[in-house]
């Protein structure tokens, strides 16, 4: 471990993301042993996978997330919903949502709050609304992670890796407008150990990444040198 990063076991941070759209049955089955070898939060899988993962993951330490709406997150409130209790049904433990970020930008309010709101009084679950910061203003971050928090999100994350990369100004200021009141989820982009912690110390208590065991591997070698 080098002498100016912080001692920080970064594997309880991370969602083990598997969104490459060819994946197929056995990629899921790879991913999910290797949540619960390195002592991932979870496995973050598309929703077609949600039923598999659960029976592979079951008894083990992480949980099952899925996402929806993704990675646009501009289809009906209707869509979402049915969606996100499928998701539920299947036994996902924590849901990440796309928010529909025209609502916002058209001030379309109620609407935007109705439809996160929805999904996360139906479900009962851990729910982390993707506000994709990188597609936003600072203005517009603010309003996006306060109605979403008003909504009952657990989570404002950051982006989805579709359309732009957690940045650590953007954590630092999701951390200053939310207060501590809610987590804050860094994803997209993150392929080194250094990146990691850099989020975790600006304010990340989760970290969205399809290349953790590379960031445990990492770390090993660091502690090695």
């Amino acid at each position: 471990m080098a002498a100016n990063q912080p001692d920080i076991d970064i594997a309880p941070f991370i969602d083990h993301a598997l969104f490459d759209p060819t994946a197929t049955p056995e990629q899921v089955e790879n991913c999910c042993q290797q949540a619960d070898r390195f002592g991932f939060a979870t496995v973050c899988v598309y929703p077609a996978y949600v039923r598999q993962a659960v029976e592979l993951l079951h008894g083990k330490r992480p949980k099952v997330s899925t996402v929806i709406g993704f990675p646009i997150g501009a289809t009906t409130s209707t869509v979402k919903l049915y969606e996100a209790l499928e998701a539920a049904d299947s036994g996902a433990a924590e849901l990440d949502v796309c928010v529909n970020l025209g609502l916002l930008k058209a001030g379309k309010i109620d609407e935007f709050h109705r439809q996160l709101a929805e999904i996360c009084e139906e479900t009962d679950l851990t729910i982390k609304a993707i506000i994709e910061s990188s597609m936003l203003s600072d203005a517009e971050k603010q309003l996006a992670a306060e109605i979403c928090m008003e909504a009952g999100a657990a989570y404002i994350k950051t982006n989805t890796g579709f359309f732009g990369a957690a940045t650590v100004a953007d954590v630092r200021f999701l951390k200053e407008i939310t207060k501590g009141r809610v987590g804050i989820k860094a994803a997209g982009g993150i392929r080194t150990h250094e990146q990691a912690l850099d989020l975790i110390v600006a304010g990340a208590t989760r970290l969205g990444t399809s290349h953790g065991p590379e960031l445990i591997r990492q770390r090993e070698n660091l502690d090695n040198s």
